[in-house]
């Protein structure tokens, strides 16, 4: 009898991620937007379109982690994990849903629950790797569209205490930037611009999304939500979005000088990073040769990140396990959704 497959999913604020796994290997993967905020339909249409790519969805077993409750759509955090839980009870068989240290719970159970539930995605990325590399120590760096965990690990365990985001972020261990959705005033109050530096405009005219759109880094594929002004996302409209953060025009610049503009800001952001990476680095004692494991859309900025003498490992290589004869570009999902296939890797472990 073959085994049961198990289906992950991450339901985010602004985007869903799914992934299949039979005995511990990746099927299929995949990732939709889904801006939560704008209503748990946005969520139905979601599943509808899981059941389009995976006709037999109802036959699986389902392990599900969130951070969408967080979304300004719900009365509280609470509200946000019993109203998602519900409708993916309606919409699921059985979901069993990722409470980290607490276990796994029903969606009738997610009430009493629902502080161990709230947002615990990025401790089953890191459980999961800890586990698959027991005998390092060293750092998860996911870099996703919106935020970035930094969670450090040693022999098989997850080493943070922390366990909510208002004490991950206290840590380090959770910076709100991403590669995609960030918008550039949050980055920094002043910017390089022509050898002087300039008052950045605090308004929504760009986001990170530009910046790696123009340099080239972020892959398209990862590039879901409509850009700030709702333009088109072609080099030109990239880089007037970018010019309006410091009162320009798109024609006030060569190419060029466009280029070296979105690096400020990319330069930026990994200090920041990488002021955060030291905070976690240092208040876990890791040793000078650890291991950074790599994952999120953002995962090219890592080699940049990562401290003199570790090692680089990626989730989707060295962590996650890809099935022979997977869908083609399930590797390349199972990095941008780690949380997904973590989740479902860990209830095969748990719940077997």
């Amino acid at each position: 009898m073959r085994e049961r497959i198990v289906v992950g999913w991450d339901i985010g604020g602004a985007h869903v991620k799914a992934a299949l796994l039979r005995g511990g290997a990746v099927l299929d993967a995949a990732q939709w937007p889904c801006p939560l905020w704008q209503g748990l339909d946005h969520l139905e249409h979601v599943l509808a379109q899981a059941r389009s790519r995976w006709p037999v969805l109802g036959e699986h077993a389902h392990a599900v982690t969130m951070t969408g409750e967080m979304v300004d759509l719900f009365a509280h955090r609470e509200d946000g994990v019993q109203r998602i839980a519900g409708l993916l009870a309606g919409h699921l068989p059985g979901p069993r849903f990722f409470a980290g240290d607490g276990g796994w719970f029903a969606a009738a159970q997610a009430g009493t629950q629902w502080e161990q539930i709230a947002s615990a995605n990025w401790l089953a990325t890191a459980r999961h790797a800890a586990r698959a590399m027991p005998q390092a120590e060293g750092l998860l760096v996911d870099i996703g569209s919106t935020t970035t965990d930094l969670i450090a690990f040693r022999r098989g365990h997850v080493l943070t205490a922390s366990r909510s985001d208002a004490q991950r972020l206290q840590h380090g261990e959770l910076v709100y930037q991403g590669v995609v959705r960030t918008p550039l005033c949050a980055l920094a109050r002043r910017i390089g611009w022509r050898g002087a530096r300039l008052n950045v405009m605090n308004e929504f005219f760009a986001t990170t999304a530009d910046v790696y759109r123009l340099t080239g880094e972020l892959d398209a594929a990862h590039d879901q939500h409509p850009s700030a002004d709702n333009a088109p996302k072609d080099s030109a409209h990239t880089r007037a979005r970018l010019a309006r953060m410091i009162g320009l025009d798109e024609r006030d610049g060569s190419a060029a000088q466009w280029l070296a503009f979105a690096r400020a800001w990319r330069d930026e952001q990994l200090a920041e990073l990488r002021s955060q990476i030291e905070r976690v680095v240092a208040d876990h004692d890791l040793a000078a040769a650890a291991t950074v494991v790599a994952a999120g859309c953002g995962a090219f900025l890592v080699p940049a990140l990562v401290p003199e003498g570790w090692h680089f490992a990626t989730y989707a290589h060295d962590v996650a396990r890809i099935a022979l004869g997977s869908a083609e570009g399930a590797a390349g999902w199972v990095q941008v959704g780690a949380p997904a296939v973590a989740v479902a890797a860990l209830y095969e472990q748990e719940q077997a």
